[in-house]
C-alpha cells in the first residue's frame, strides 16, 4: 500500500460512494477542490490494481476566524476498515501540511461514529452534535499540529 498525494479526479469516486451513497456525483464535489492549496490524499492497494482504497482532503479554510486547515472527504473503502489507513493518512497529512507551511490548527465535521477514531488521534469536540441532512448527526471537531518532530 502506498500513502500519496492524489488528484481530485483519483479520489472522487470513493468519496462519492463512500460519503454520498444514494446521492448525485456532483455532491461529492466540494467548493475549494481545485484550490492550488488544496492537499489530496490518497492510501492506494498496489496489489489491487492500485486501487484507491482511502482518501482525505484537506483545504485551508478558518475556523472560529483563525487560518485552518479543515478536514474534508475522509473516506476507507469498506474492505480495508479498522487496518489503521485512516490514521495512516492523517500522520501522511500531518507531514504535508508542515512541508507546505499551511495552518496547524485543523478542524472537521465528524461523522458521529467516527468521533472515537478522532479522539484517539488528539481530536476534540467542540460544541454539540447536529445535523447534517444528506449525512447525518456530526460534531465540529479540532486539532492543533505541534511545528516540533
Amino acid at each position: 500500500m502506498e500513502i500519496r498525494l492524489a488528484t481530485f479526479e483519483e479520489i472522487v469516486n470513493l468519496r462519492w460512494r463512500i460519503l454520498r451513497a444514494g446521492l448525485p456525483k456532483e455532491s461529492a464535489h466540494f467548493p475549494g477542490d481545485y484550490d492550488p492549496t488544496t492537499l489530496h490524499i490518497a492510501a492506494i492497494d498496489d496489489e489491487a490494481g492500485d486501487q484507491v482504497i482511502a482518501c482525505a482532503t484537506f483545504m485551508q479554510n478558518q475556523y472560529n476566524n483563525i487560518a485552518a486547515s479543515q478536514l474534508r472527504g475522509m473516506a476507507v473503502d469498506d474492505g480495508y476498515r479498522s487496518q489503521g489507513i485512516g490514521e495512516q493518512i492523517l500522520i501522511f497529512a500531518d507531514e504535508q501540511i508542515l512541508q507546505h507551511g499551511y495552518a496547524l490548527q485543523f478542524w472537521c465535521n465528524a461523522r458521529k461514529p467516527a468521533v472515537r477514531f478522532y479522539q484517539r488521534l488528539g481530536w476534540k469536540t467542540d460544541g454539540e452534535e447536529f445535523d447534517i441532512p444528506t449525512a447525518g448527526p456530526h460534531f465540529k471537531m479540532t486539532r492543533v499540529l505541534s511545528a516540533q518532530p
